[in-house]
């Protein structure tokens, strides 16, 4: 499937911290496995706990050890383990003890059935350094079931949480807003203030995903159907309205305002996330075979394996020879800038850019192109700016010229 591309690469007179120089390598995320033990409706990557072909194809131990070892001597200090369910792999005990003996902290995220005495009993004696990232999908089987679609999970989850709070393990939960759930918010919030490492507010997942691999078009059509309309969203994030207004302004303060043509404002190029095969990609969202690159050797060519079409780097190569060697590929995407007519119309002037979540990982997800805009995303910003008042009933944020003037203004919120 060929996209027409809008991308252009151009040099910028700042660049990374470190062009010129050794790259530092400053956050790792390692997809251990696709697989989960359980089968959440709303899931962007999940397969079968017991799918033989995913579990043949994942690197093997000493693989994982190695890239772990690149990543210390790179100078990074943290590694995420994420699936999937990371605790699915038979060798997560080992690739856990080796990563904290490096020195990395390690955040695990995971939906905590799958811990046991022994697992508890590690996290105890050779703590993470960071809060293990719990995700609740429901505060009763009812709920939680419908999601997960696994019987017994709810009961696996309060065992394994169970398991934690004995030892003393520091975690913190999250939930995914759902149609199944979101009736159960209060309680869930209420609940998650007990929790001894929870001090702060709990986190929500709302804007829900599509499969970043683009390779379920039914599943991608149940995701949307879960998705919280705009208004939706709004109602939760104004349950405290005196809390939002503050945050946004905050917020404001730091990241709002037209981001111009240039794609990537983020991190790009001193971070990586490896998936399950060894594929290397600039984030977890990011999954264009033409920015992957493969730091396996038993796994053919990304470029032979898919057949999407992003949009050709100069420079990029299918295959790399390490961590160090992928941040130097990935660091051209700095440059990155897009000749998109729509997005210069409307992305590239629009001043609510950062609260609409608009980036190269999302268009890919949504559209196979890293510059279309998100009608979703910018529905949801849109809706929050005109309730703020930074926006008038029909105005749009790539309309305003003097938007440093809107919010920098006390608006009372109506």
């Amino acid at each position: 499937m060929t996209q027409k591309t809008y991308v252009v690469q151009r040099g910028r007179d700042q660049g990374l911290p470190w062009k010129g120089a050794r790259p530092r390598l400053e956050q790792l995320d390692v997809e251990l496995t696709e697989r989960c033990n359980n089968d959440c409706i709303h899931c962007c990557i999940n397969r079968p706990a017991n799918d033989a072909v995913a579990r043949a194809g994942e690197m093997t131990t000493e693989q994982i050890r190695d890239l772990l070892r690149q990543a210390a001597d790179l100078g990074c200090l943290q590694v995420r383990f994420t699936g999937g369910e990371p605790l699915l792999r038979h060798d997560f005990q080992e690739l856990y003890i080796y990563a904290r003996r490096l020195g990395l902290k390690v955040l695990l995220f995971t939906n905590a059935c799958l811990i046991t005495p022994g697992l508890a009993d590690l996290f105890q004696r050779m703590p993470p350094l960071i809060e293990i990232e719990v995700t609740v999908y429901g505060m009763h089987r009812e709920s939680y079931e419908a999601v997960t679609r696994i019987p017994g999970s709810f009961a696996q989850f309060q065992r394994g949480l169970n398991l934690l709070l004995e030892r003393n393990v520091p975690f913190v939960v999250k939930w995914v807003v759902l149609p199944q759930n979101k009736h159960e918010m209060v309680e869930f919030e209420v609940w998650a203030g007990t929790i001894p490492a929870m001090t702060r507010p709990p986190s929500y997942v709302m804007s829900l995903d599509l499969r970043n691999r683009r390779d379920d078009e039914e599943k991608n059509v149940c995701i949307q159907s879960l998705r919280l309309t705009p208004h939706e969203s709004l109602a939760i994030l104004t349950r405290d309205v005196a809390e939002y207004k503050q945050s946004m302004e905050a917020f404001a303060s730091r990241f709002m305002g037209p981001s111009g043509d240039r794609l990537f404002s983020c991190g790009v190029g001193c971070s990586l996330c490896i998936d399950a095969y060894g594929r290397a990609q600039p984030c977890m969202g990011l999954r264009a075979s033409e920015w992957t690159v493969n730091l396996n050797p038993d796994l053919k060519s990304v470029r032979e394996e898919d057949s999407f079409s992003s949009v050709s780097v100069p420079g990029m190569r299918p295959e790399c020879a390490g961590l160090e060697d992928a941040l130097s590929q990935f660091s051209r995407l700095y440059d990155l800038c897009t000749t998109n007519p729509e997005y210069l119309r409307r992305c590239a002037r629009c001043f609510l850019k950062g609260l609409c979540e608009q980036c190269p990982a999302k268009s890919w997800t949504e559209h196979g192109t890293i510059d279309t805009p998100v009608a979703y995303l910018c529905e949801t910003a849109h809706v929050q700016a005109r309730y703020i008042g930074w926006l008038g009933k029909n105005e749009y944020g790539w309309e305003v010229m003097n938007w440093q003037e809107r919010i920098s203004v006390q608006h009372s919120i109506r």
